[in-house]
């Protein structure tokens, strides 16, 4: 590809964005720098602390299990109170509580601080994927929700191999970096981001009931595609939780982790962007099937590993699932999503994560403590493929949609419509049409534990 080819493409894949969702993009990736907790939690409570593996893997379900108290009320509140005010409580009281947690010594401090440190940097995540879809239109969401997550990963890139020296050193270090990092963040919104929650008109408020978080669990379609996220996070968690364990029990050092992990990063920085140029306008279908299957077998093939270098390869390969399951995961879940429930919406899919997150720490710690990391590494081939079932099986059993969609929605006039509030969904019928790439539009992870998105 010539040069002139590259610039253009690079024009095409950020131009047309508004400005807040560069500002939002700029506090994420300042975010993203600071990352140490998720990632060196393990590693600083078995090597620096000399706690078991089990231990670890507690404290992170508790970090987890965090995540999963705040999420639906952070949603709730992202509706209610608005995408600004949420984002900034919970990026302050991020930035407080890992900076106490550095200083904790005691085990169930230690414990506890982790809790609430999961609580606090997962409340962010609905606001963030709310205001992105308020701001951004429709046919620009899933460049939008990629070039977030390059973000993401640029910063992390540029982190895990830093943090992992400074690790060497001082943890402390690391979480009071992290800390600084997220309070520049909780700055950022304050100063540059506008609030971007759509006000309900009187006759919206009459035509439309109220989505509730009844609402949301009764959406069958829904809640079919979070059940399905949650075996996919329980798979990528794995890189932060059993991945580190099973190196540091081979005798690796926290750099050498630091610096695998990194390959993650870097893969992602490079690869986001054109390989979301290319399947912008292929099937869904088929996109989430091959990343579940990549990320189990990718996740499998550790199970081989006995270097760095062979390590890292491991990690390309469910990287590329990662890449793919990404934006397709995302921009389905926000097409999915009534104008006016984004954020009790975008909370329970962020539980998915959050009970991911707590499960999988305590599913690696007992597996590789009484089994080994191999049958660990076996587990996620296995996850990976019934996932990739059901995401088969799911979208085989859809239509191209449920209901005929209005042409716009008064919050945003001329927009691409959006899903009306959901209501319970019948079984299919015997022969379902196929799902095309309008009715599943391809967004960390989150595909990450703490504050990604």
């Amino acid at each position: 590809m010539s040069v002139a080819s590259l610039r253009r493409a690079a024009r095409e894949s950020v131009s047309g964005l508004p400005r807040e969702f560069w500002w939002l993009w700029t506090s994420t990736l300042v975010n993203r720098l600071g990352a140490f907790v998720a990632t060196f939690m393990a590693l600083y409570l078995t090597l620096d602390r000399g706690y078991s593996a089990s231990y670890a893997g507690l404290v992170a379900s508790l970090h987890g299990l965090g995540g999963v108290v705040s999420s639906i009320g952070a949603g709730v509140l992202t509706d209610r109170l608005g995408r600004r005010p949420t984002m900034m409580i919970a990026q302050t009281a991020t930035a407080l509580s890992v900076a106490l947690l550095g200083f904790m010594t005691d085990p169930v401090s230690i414990a506890g601080v982790a809790f609430l440190v999961g609580m606090a940097s997962n409340a962010s995540r609905p606001a963030v994927q709310a205001m992105m879809a308020d701001i951004v239109k429709p046919e620009d969401r899933l460049r939008a929700f990629s070039l977030n997550y390059w973000a993401i990963n640029l910063g992390f890139a540029i982190s895990s191999a830093g943090a992992g020296l400074v690790a060497e050193y001082s943890y402390l270090a690391g979480f009071l970096g992290e800390a600084a990092l997220t309070l520049v963040c909780a700055v950022l919104v304050f100063l540059r981001l506008p609030e971007s929650r759509p006000e309900r008109t009187e006759k919206e408020k009459a035509a439309e009931p109220e989505v509730s978080l009844g609402t949301v669990f009764r959406d069958g379609r829904y809640m079919s595609v979070v059940g399905l996220s949650f075996l996919i996070s329980l798979i990528f968690q794995q890189g932060y939780v059993g991945l580190p364990v099973a190196m540091g029990t081979d005798g690796f050092s926290s750099s050498d982790f630091g610096m695998a992990i990194a390959v993650n990063g870097v893969l992602i920085v490079a690869l986001q962007i054109p390989v979301t140029r290319y399947i912008e306008h292929r099937d869904p279908r088929s996109l989430l099937i091959v990343s579940a299957l990549l990320a189990g077998y990718g996740f499998g093939l550790t199970a081989f590993a006995g270097s760095v270098v062979v390590y890292a390869l491991t990690i390309c390969v469910w990287t590329l699932a990662e890449i793919v399951n990404s934006p397709t995961q995302t921009g389905l879940v926000v097409r999915l999503s009534p104008v006016h429930g984004r954020g009790r919406y975008q909370g329970v899919y962020t539980m998915s994560w959050s009970v991911a997150a707590l499960v999988a720490p305590l599913l690696s710690g007992f597996v590789i403590d009484h089994f080994g990391a191999g049958w660990l590494w076996a587990t996620c081939a296995v996850l990976g493929t019934v996932a990739a079932f059901g995401y088969w099986a799911l979208m085989r059993g859809l239509a191209t949609d449920d209901a005929p969609l209005p042409a716009k929605t008064a919050a945003e006039p001329g927009a691409e419509a959006e899903r009306p509030a959901p209501v319970a969904v019948p079984a299919p019928v015997a022969v379902p049409a196929p799902v095309t790439a309008g009715a599943a539009a391809p967004g960390p992870a989150a595909p990450r534990t703490d504050s990604a998105v």
